[in-house]
């Protein structure tokens, strides 16, 4: 036996095309591709860019909100190419399309919801710990300054000496 024969004709006469549609059903897959290509250079070159389009805080080199919904807007359009075009989405009904995209968006907007507000508390957190750090090195600096600091100031050298008297 030199061939596979299941007793089932071939995908071709199976799936009812002609040459012609073939050729169509290849164009769009290859304008999807194309697509996606594109909207992946762009990412690149907007990340390659962020600085120079201002899209970046020059303080703490973090990006701004505007850069992450540019990129979370490009992925959300890869995202839809591929379940579309791809996937075959969009030959099915209205009903399946639902069924099948509710529960990935309701997914990925909590994702969204709780990377925001993640960000958003350590933004906060950050802000307090820098005030409370800054704040302590002023009434320190008040301290040492008014001599009510260490008695004989004798404290510090004691903790070093013994400190190295350990690791020996």
């Amino acid at each position: 036996m030199s061939e596979f024969h299941d007793g089932y004709p071939q995908y071709e006469l199976m799936a009812h095309h002609s040459e012609e549609e073939g050729k169509i059903m290849r164009r769009k897959l290859w304008n999807v591709f194309w697509i996606m290509l594109g909207i992946t250079i762009l990412e690149l070159i907007i990340g390659s860019y962020a600085k120079e389009l201002h899209l970046i805080n020059e303080l703490d080199r973090s990006s701004t909100s505007i850069l992450k919904i540019i990129f979370i807007g490009l992925t959300l359009g890869k995202a839809y190419y591929i379940i579309y075009k791809f996937m075959h989405l969009e030959h099915e009904k209205k009903g399946v399309k639902y069924a099948v995209i509710a529960p990935y968006t309701v997914f990925i907007l909590y994702l969204v919801y709780v990377l925001v507000a993640e960000a958003n508390y350590s933004k906060v957190h950050k802000t307090k710990m820098d005030h409370l750090i800054e704040q302590q090195k002023n009434d320190l600096n008040a301290a040492a300054a008014s001599g009510h600091g260490h008695e004989a100031g004798a404290t510090h050298e004691a903790g070093a000496a013994h400190e190295g008297a350990e690791h020996h």
